[in-house]
């Protein structure tokens, strides 16, 4: 009886060890090619013998005692693009790799859960990450060296360090490897605390506290470099108001959403908002657009045009969605992730910028003139491509300063950028087509809360179609799918898109009552708390093949909101509507751990401490 549980672990590691029998060390192919993803077809012609993330690609670096470099990435992110070219197409950087690891290629958009676990260790080990992320692991699989984007020498010269290390005392590597995955996981084992109508009270204060501590009070938003949206944050900022209006945390939010609206955050001809900023003023772009911003930044300013009395922030709302309906919409009804930074021609912005000469080509002379003024085109461009569309001078200065009425004004500025939009049709730009479930279930919601205003047969005909695609392409009846290409699916749901399309599902039957539709939210929540949570917290993916990542107490909110703390806020709301007290005792107890991360660094969890507030308030009603 042993001996059959053998067998077929036996004729597996046969499998592996086939191909080194008969070619000797010799790496395998490129496993890039034809894939699903854009980002790793990017990689399929590279001369590094890539590997998929997979259970065999970690047994092959056991059997072999290899170590595995595991190199992150995504379609839309610029220095991607760069290393992919000076390093990854170098001959001489590809016998290294090959020679000395098993490298594997992961599109970060495509398994969340391992750039999450990897992010952390970078930045736990760095001080910083990003991407391309390259990580190190050891065969063992515990993460040993992270870096992101180097030039090809120092690149070259890290790796050969590593590999000398390796070769000298392998032993020392994986000791200090486990030693590091020690650490972590010590900073990450559960408490419990008592839940009372008072942790709410106290945590919300902590979290408005350090948030006013980090606002920027001269250009909106949060510190003093790079400038994200932050909508999370925002929106919890936002409840807040709601509470209690302060004219103080009024002038801040209408700051924010003004400078994120008008400066260069925002597509001023063709709609939509890119990543962020590089720079404390909202000035100068990192140019991808990804779908998760958009929808988030929709609902914030349709919100926000109701809870701060501005109707111009809906307007802004309903052009970012027409942005996702025209640019990022599929003929099968999602929507694809993101639009690139570098154009075509390989410019980074090259899509959005303008040259002086094709402006004065292009426009009217009073076009020309309104536009002049309006960019501030007195100082030189700040990209070699041209001058970025932004108001940096208000219409009514500019209407002031020729004399002109604001109607007309705003008339010019109008009919300029729509034949500018015309004349950007003609350029190109790479569009990454996979239709992440999660990330549509953010346009879900986004598109519900667009068919409550203006224009709402069109946004809830869209509605309609979106949700259509996730309950008939990226369900099975069984399981979600996180995206499918060509009839095959590319990587199972994670808890973001259980929790995100659940979330998108219940807000499309609030709109329409359709009990189908809740039968199926309700068959959601229930599989992502069986799959995701268990008595070590939550776990993005269903299952990791590194031996030490375990679950979260909390999820943060980051650029997405936070996983865990959507879909606990869904279970809250229908426990709530049914009386549901199984749904009451699961929400219970995710709200009851966590305690010490959500003291340590509110600004991190506003979700879940927004959450923790409405619960103490359902609690003591």
């Amino acid at each position: 009886m042993q001996l059959n549980r053998l067998l077929p672990r036996i004729f597996f590691l046969l499998c592996l060890a086939w191909p080194l029998l008969v070619n000797g060390d010799s790496a395998p192919g490129n496993a890039m090619q034809g894939h699903g993803s854009p980002y790793l077809r990017l990689h399929e012609n590279d001369p590094v013998a890539w590997q998929q993330w997979a259970p065999q690609t970690v047994e092959l670096a056991r059997l072999k005692d290899k170590l595995l470099f595991v190199s992150i990435g995504y379609f839309s992110c610029h220095w991607c693009h760069v290393m992919q070219r000076e390093s990854f197409s170098d001959q001489g950087v590809a016998r290294l790799l090959n020679s000395n690891f098993i490298p594997v290629k992961v599109d970060r958009e495509l398994d969340p859960a391992l750039d999450a676990y990897l992010i952390d260790f970078v930045q736990r080990t760095r001080g910083s990450a990003g991407w391309p992320l390259n990580v190190i692991i050891t065969p063992d699989g515990y993460p040993l060296l992270g870096i992101t984007y180097l030039p090809k020498a120092q690149f070259s010269a890290l790796l050969q360090q590593v590999i000398a290390l390796w070769k000298t005392d392998p032993a020392a590597l994986k000791d200090l490897a486990h030693q590091a995955a020690e650490q972590i996981r010590d900073g990450r084992q559960l408490k419990t605390s008592a839940l009372n109508e008072n942790t709410g009270k106290q945590m919300a204060a902590r979290f408005l506290q350090q948030a006013m501590e980090i606002a920027d009070e001269m250009s909106g938003g949060f510190g003093d470099k790079s400038k994200f949206p932050m909508t999370p944050q925002l929106n919890v900022l936002l409840n807040v108001y709601e509470r209690k209006p302060e004219t103080q945390l009024k002038a801040f939010l209408e700051l924010t959403l003004d400078h994120m609206a008008t400066q260069g955050l925002r597509d001023h001809i063709g709609g939509g908002f890119y990543r962020y900023t590089i720079d404390p003023t909202w000035q100068t772009p990192h140019f991808e657009k990804m779908l998760y911003d958009n929808a988030q930044l929709a609902l914030l300013y349709m919100r926000a045009a109701k809870l701060l009395n501005r109707t111009d922030y809906a307007g802004i709302g309903r052009e970012t969605l027409n942005f996702m309906l025209r640019e990022l919409k599929t003929p099968e009804g999602a929507f694809i992730s993101s639009l690139s930074a570098v154009d075509g021609a390989n410019v980074e912005g090259g899509y959005y910028l303008w040259q002086e000469a094709d402006l004065k080509t292009l426009l009217s002379k009073q076009q020309y003139e309104v536009v002049h003024l309006l960019w501030n085109m007195s100082s030189k461009p700040e990209f070699d491509a041209g001058y970025l569309p932004k108001h940096i001078v208000p219409p009514d200065e500019v209407a002031k300063k020729l004399g002109l009425p604001d109607n007309d004004v705003l008339q010019l500025i109008a009919s300029a950028q729509w034949r500018l939009y015309q004349a950007r049709q003609q350029r190109s730009i790479p569009r990454d087509d996979k239709q992440l479930a999660g990330w549509n279930g953010l346009a879900l919601q986004a598109l519900v809360a667009g068919a409550r205003q203006e224009q709402a047969a069109k946004y809830q005909e869209a509605a309609g179609q979106l949700r259509d695609y996730l309950v008939r392409i990226l369900w099975d009846g069984e399981k979600l799918l996180r995206a499918k290409k060509r009839q095959q699916a590319l990587s199972d749901g994670t808890l973001e898109d259980y929790a995100f399309a659940a979330m998108g599902l219940w807000q499309w039957y609030l709109l329409t009552g359709d009990e189908k539709d809740l039968q199926l939210v309700k068959q959601w929540i229930d599989l992502a708390w069986r799959l995701f949570y268990d008595k070590t917290g939550w776990r993005l993916t269903q299952q990791s093949l590194l031996p030490q990542n375990h679950g979260e107490p909390v999820i943060k909110d980051a650029p997405l909101p936070s996983a865990s703390s959507t879909l606990v806020d869904l279970s809250l709301q229908l426990a709530q509507r049914e009386n549901n007290q199984a749904l009451y005792a699961k929400v219970t107890e995710a709200l009851s751990i966590g305690h010490e991360q959500l003291a340590q660094s509110p600004f991190t969890y506003p979700s879940q401490i927004e959450l923790l507030l409405n619960y103490s308030a359902i609690m003591a009603d």
